[in-house]
């Protein structure tokens, strides 16, 4: 199990932001004239970001107060909540999504909206998460995350602001390559924006982030995230970081808020559901064998009673 790949579990944290998988991204280069507002609809498993180019807008949440956004500003919503940005209180915020546009490309768009005032320009873009990591990691986050323009006294502030600059400079003009430098910039800074939080907030500190923080627990957890078929047991996991098997459970269940095995068998669940959402024509059976289970009818057992439904109305629901 220990193999040849030095990053292998040297990092869990490090691995789970991996997870974050920058997939099935859309971005649009928004320019805006007040009076305008947005409403962005709620995208589940994904996040928003926004990159305010040059002017200044209003960002609010459904549970958080209005936040005002200035040029180079950087704002992440990573719950994927529906949201609204706006020039003004007051102002009518139709759906974005109904809006007209001018496609660039099957995933880049121009946005031109709004009255004949002052003009804002914000690079935005969804980001769709789809690993249980991903996921995992997000929901410990707030309604929002801001990063302001102004640098600050840290090399790592001060790359996040030129990357922010950078951003925004791209997002001025579509350029040969334009799109490809906002969407790579963009999944740094996102992750960027995730590593600042974790070490400056209390809550980057505790739970499931602690337990991948923790030596033992974090390679544990990454030995499971990264094979979840093999044949775990909590003696097997504990001998492979070097504990026993009394004081590894222990440990395990204080960090990350429930027993060894009951982890195991909820992410092997949600990596079934991953896969029965996104590739066609995967079966139960075959999902059994991956993840390590004796019979197809024991996999689905266990799936229904983590997530609620049937392998099969989950793949139903996805093809339609």
């Amino acid at each position: 199990m220990r193999g040849s790949d030095p990053w292998a579990t040297a990092d869990p944290l490090g691995e789970a932001l991996h997870f974050l998988r920058m997939s099935g991204t859309f971005y649009c280069r928004s320019e805006l004239t007040a009076p305008w507002g947005l409403r962005l609809p709620p995208e589940p498993e994904s996040m928003w970001f926004h990159v305010v180019s040059s002017g200044s807008c209003w960002l609010a949440t459904d549970d958080d107060e209005s936040q005002q956004l200035g040029p180079g500003d950087f704002a992440l919503v990573p719950h994927g909540a529906g949201h609204l940005l706006y020039s003004e209180a007051g102002v009518a915020t139709p759906r974005v999504d109904r809006l007209r546009y001018e496609y660039a490309s099957d995933r880049y768009a121009i946005l031109r909206y709004g009255g004949d005032g002052a003009p804002t320009r914000v690079v935005c873009g969804t980001v769709r998460l789809g690993h249980p990591a991903a996921r995992s990691l997000l929901s410990l986050l707030p309604p929002k995350l801001v990063i302001g323009s102004t640098p600050m006294s840290s090399p790592e502030a001060d790359w996040m602001y030129s990357t922010l600059r950078l951003i925004a400079a791209e997002g001025q003009q579509l350029r040969p390559g334009g799109e490809a430098v906002i969407m790579r910039l963009s999944d740094i800074l996102v992750i960027q924006a995730i590593r600042s939080w974790i070490a400056g907030e209390p809550a980057g500190a505790s739970g499931w982030l602690a337990a991948l923080q923790d030596p033992p627990i974090g390679r544990a957890m990454s030995l499971v995230h990264r094979d979840p078929g093999q044949p775990w047991s909590v003696a097997r996991l504990a001998r492979e970081v070097d504990m026993s098997r009394s004081a590894f459970a222990a440990r395990f269940t204080e960090l990350v808020g429930e027993p060894v095995m009951q982890y195991v068998t909820r992410w092997r669940m949600q990596v079934a559901l991953d896969r029965l959402r996104d590739e066609r024509g995967v079966t139960a059976s075959e999902l059994a064998s991956h993840l390590g289970y004796e019979s197809e009818a024991a996999f689905s057992r266990a799936f229904k009673r983590i997530i609620g439904r049937s392998p099969g109305a989950v793949r139903r629901s996805a093809a339609s």
